[in-house]
C-alpha cells in the first residue's frame, strides 16, 4: 500500500535534487518514483519498466535507467548486486536498515534485521575512528526450498 505522506516527502526531496542539478521535473520521472514507492520488496529495471507499461504508463527504458540513477544518487532508492549481473533495487527513504540472505540457486532474497549488527557497526566505527554512514551485509547460501528440491532429485545423496 502506498504511504502518501512518505511519497509527498520523497517527492519534495526528489524535486529539490532535480532543481539543484538543473534537471527537468518531468511527469515520467515522478511516475517512476511513484511506481517504486508503490512496490514492496526488490525489483530490477525490467520488472519496473514492464510494470509501468502494463499499467499503460508511457515511459522509455532509458528514462527508467536514468531516473533510477538519480534516485540512487539522492538516497531514495538502494541498488544491490546480490552476486549476479542483474542489479536489484528497493525503495529506501524512511525504511529501516536491513540486511539480506540470498539463495545462490533460485536467487530468492530474504531481508532480516538484527540489532547486534548496528552495535558492531558502532563499535568498529569508534575503534577505527570512522563515522559510519551505512553498511551492506549480504549472506549467500541455499534456501530450504532448493535444498528440498535437490534432496528429492537425489534421495540417496
Amino acid at each position: 500500500m502506498l504511504n502518501t505522506d512518505k511519497l509527498d516527502e520523497v517527492r519534495k526531496l526528489f524535486t529539490a535534487h532535480l532543481e539543484n542539478k538543473g534537471l527537468r521535473k518531468t511527469g515520467e520521472r515522478y511516475a517512476i518514483l511513484e511506481e517504486i514507492y508503490a512496490r514492496s520488496g526488490h525489483f530490477d529495471v525490467e520488472e519496473l519498466y514492464a510494470g509501468m507499461k502494463e499499467r499503460g504508463l508511457q515511459v522509455s527504458r532509458a528514462t527508467v535507467y536514468n531516473t533510477l540513477d538519480l534516485l540512487v544518487e539522492q538516497g531514495l532508492v538502494s541498488k544491490h548486486q546480490f552476486g549476479r549481473n542483474l542489479a536489484q533495487y528497493e525503495k529506501s527513504y524512511g525504511y529501516r536498515q536491513h540486511d539480506h540472505v540470498i539463495c545462490t540457486e533460485c536467487h530468492k532474497v530474504v531481508e532480516f534485521c538484527d540489532p547486534r549488527i548496528h552495535g558492531i557497526q558502532t563499535m568498529v566505527g569508534d575503534l577505527l575512528n570512522f563515522h559510519i554512514l551505512h553498511h551492506s551485509l549480504n549472506l549467500y547460501g541455499i534456501c530450504g526450498d532448493c535444498r528440498a528440491q535437490a534432496a528429492a532429485r537425489n534421495p540417496h545423496a
